[in-house]
């Protein structure tokens, strides 16, 4: 029973399989026939090379040339077809279907002919030649002629005769449409298509016969992300300003062409600016050449605008373009607005050491500024410390102070966001160096970057008109380029290693530290001011008139800072602006500590003060830590209000009734 079944079943399968073979597949292949047959053109519009299109309509004939994937227009005029267009234009040929045909020796039967159709003389006609797609390399074939006649009465369709001149087909107008798209949507509308991902180099030359110009002939080569000049000298590009020049040439579109009166000389003769951008294997050229017309006034929100005479390389067509104004002249001065404008050019966070000097003050002792090593188990991208090492004589070696990192930071970011006014020369002579300033320079930064076989140095020197130049280069080879800084520069190079000490003026006292006395005295009369304990939560006694000035000059007590060191240690006298003085005010506070067995150690935090000096400035003294100082605002707030409050007299008492 079991075998009869399965021979059953295999005589079944081989009945279906012969079924198929037999019939779906004449099926298939009648369908085919019939889509074949719908198509008007058939292998002939594959792969087509060039297209011509010949209308009695003026100037609405035009020819196209494919060069690899790149469509060419090279009639009316020679130049970049729009690749949108052109492919529109191939792929409503080679897809071409008609709704219905109907052969033309049947004409005369029925008293018409193809003049009836509008085919005798056509109105357009399409011819096109394509290359063998099974045979890389093959020429091209010879044209084939399309003929377009009139349009059906319902104005939706349009009569064709087919390439062999059998058939007459009626296909949907949109063939039409697309044959008769005017020249300004052929043609590509951008001159240079090198973006600036693309783009290998920049190069620009000016007209050496034209006044204030001297034929220079730059060239910027791009090196990763960085842009470099190649000639007229070697120095660093600016990225920025040079793919925003880049950007706005992407941007330039052909205005007119074939303009009346043509220039003379043509543009690619006698150039205003030859603008040549490299890409991957591919180069463009702008021709600019003389101005039309003066440059158009800027209306509101828009930049000036000028119209030129132009050409691209390789092409006859002479047309006009509008360039701003601000594009021609950066490009006239591509030498200097395309310089790169930082001064240095370094990694904050590589630099292991600064040191500052002062050549033209020779009694004036350099200082530097060192990195110190990370301690084990430091985050990579926490602030690491820095130290300030000020150079002693013959008989006293360096001595150290903690740096404050945020002075440092903010030296770095200084140092690096220091940019050019003017670039003064690249190839200064001795007296140029003389009268700049660069015998014996201001100041000089030497800056030690990880990485780097020497220490990268910037020069400062000055005129007699107290303008600040700079120079970088290396301790043997200073420099070619001299440019001109802001003259606050020097002011941020201060040689005072009190500008750059840490400035905690003590270590912040521990979270179980406190302080349990204040006590402040004016030595005048030695007449204590305050006068409080604290409590171990912290409350005053006996109840201050300031509570929240008490607050925050204790704050400001466990973790005192200074806005700024005085030079050298601690005196019984201070000199400011020119006038000595004498301490008004003493600050003692006992802080308390937690020691071992429920016991506790204190010690005394000591301060002479000055009086109020100004709207900021009220100076201290420590004979314990040997160091003068201005106080931050917030302890200054506080000392105003306890000092001078209780001599405050207040409001007026309200008159008794």
């Amino acid at each position: 029973m079991r075998t009869k079944v399965t021979l059953v079943l295999i005589f079944l399968n081989v009945a279906l399989f012969f079924f198929i073979f037999k019939f779906e597949r004449n099926w298939r292949t009648e369908a085919a026939s019939r889509e074949a047959r719908r198509r008007v053109l058939g292998p002939e519009a594959a792969d087509i090379r060039t297209l011509e299109v010949n209308s009695a309509a003026p100037g609405a004939s035009f020819r196209l040339v494919r060069n690899r994937d790149d469509w060419s227009l090279t009639r009316p005029l020679e130049w970049p077809a729009n690749a949108h267009a052109a492919t529109a234009i191939v792929n409503e040929l080679g897809l071409l279907e008609h709704e219905t045909s109907f052969r033309v020796a049947d004409l005369a039967q029925n008293g018409q002919s193809l003049a009836s159709y509008g085919l005798e003389s056509p109105k357009l006609t399409v011819a096109f030649s394509a290359g063998d797609p099974a045979a890389p390399g093959a020429p091209p074939r010879p044209p084939v002629t399309l003929k377009i006649g009139d349009l059906t009465g319902d104005g939706k369709r349009l009569y064709v005769l087919s390439t062999d001149g059998e058939r007459v087909h009626v296909v949907n107008r949109s063939l039409l449409d697309t044959l008769s798209l005017p020249l300004e949507q052929l043609r590509a509308d951008t001159l240079l298509n090198i973006r600036v991902f693309e783009a290998r180099s920049l190069g620009v030359q000016t007209d050496a016969s034209r006044a204030g110009t001297a034929g220079v002939r730059v060239r910027i080569r791009r090196e990763g992300t960085r842009w470099t000049f190649e000639t007229p000298i070697i120095a660093r590009a600016g990225r920025t300003a040079v793919e925003l020049a880049i950007n706005d040439l992407n941007t330039l579109r052909a205005k007119t062409f074939s303009p009346s009166p043509a220039p003379n000389p043509l543009p690619s003769a006698a150039p205003l600016l030859r603008i040549t951008l490299e890409g991957n294997n591919r180069l463009e050229t702008l021709f600019l050449g003389e101005p039309v017309r003066a440059a158009e006034p800027a209306a509101a929100g828009r930049e000036a605008v000028r119209d030129y005479y132009a050409q691209l390389d390789g092409r006859a067509a002479v047309f006009t373009v509008a360039v701003p104004v601000r594009l021609v002249d950066a490009l006239r001065t591509a030498q200097e607005s395309l310089r790169e404008k930082r001064v240095l050019e370094f990694d904050a966070a590589a630099v292991s050491a600064v040191t500052l000097s002062a050549p033209v003050l020779s009694n004036q002792v350099p200082i530097t500024l060192q990195r110190l090593e990370a301690p084990a188990g430091q985050a990579r991208d926490a602030d690491q410390a820095w130290q300030v090492i000020v150079r002693g004589d013959g008989t006293q070696g360096p001595q150290t102070l903690p740096a404050d990192p945020a002075a440092v930071r903010n030296l770095l970011e200084r140092l690096t966001l220091l940019s050019a006014g003017q670039f003064k020369s690249d190839a200064p002579t001795g007296a140029d160096l003389e009268d700049w300033g660069f015998n014996r320079p201001l100041r000089e930064v030497s800056l030690s970057v990880n990485g780097t076989p020497a220490p990268l140095v910037l020069r400062l020197g000055t005129d007699a008109a107290r303008t600040v130049y700079a120079r970088v280069g290396t301790p043997t080879e200073p420099g070619a380029s001299i440019y001109t800084v802001p003259a606050d520069i020097v002011e941020d190079l201060t040689l005072l290693p009190s500008a750059w000490r840490n400035r905690a003026v003590a270590e912040p006292l521990p979270a179980a530290a406190r302080i349990s006395a204040l006590r402040i005295t004016d030595l005048a009369d030695n007449r204590p001011l305050v006068d409080l304990t604290f409590a171990a939560d912290g409350q005053p006694s006996p109840a201050p008139r300031d509570a929240k000035a008490v607050a925050q000059l204790v704050a400001g007590l466990r973790a005192l800072r200074a806005r700024e060191f005085l030079p050298g240690g601690y005196a019984e006298k201070i000199v400011t602006g020119g006038e000595e003085r004498a301490w008004r005010y003493r600050l003692e506070a006992t802080v308390t500590l937690p020691g071992g067995a429920g016991l506790e150690t204190t010690r005394p935090l000591n301060l002479a003060l000055t009086e109020r000096l100004g709207g900021n400035l009220l100076y201290a003294g420590s004979r314990e830590l040997d160091a003068i100082f201005a106080v931050e605002q917030p302890v200054l707030d506080a000392l105003w209000a306890l000092i001078y409050g209780p001599r405050d007299p207040g409001p007026p008492a309200p008159p008794k009734p």
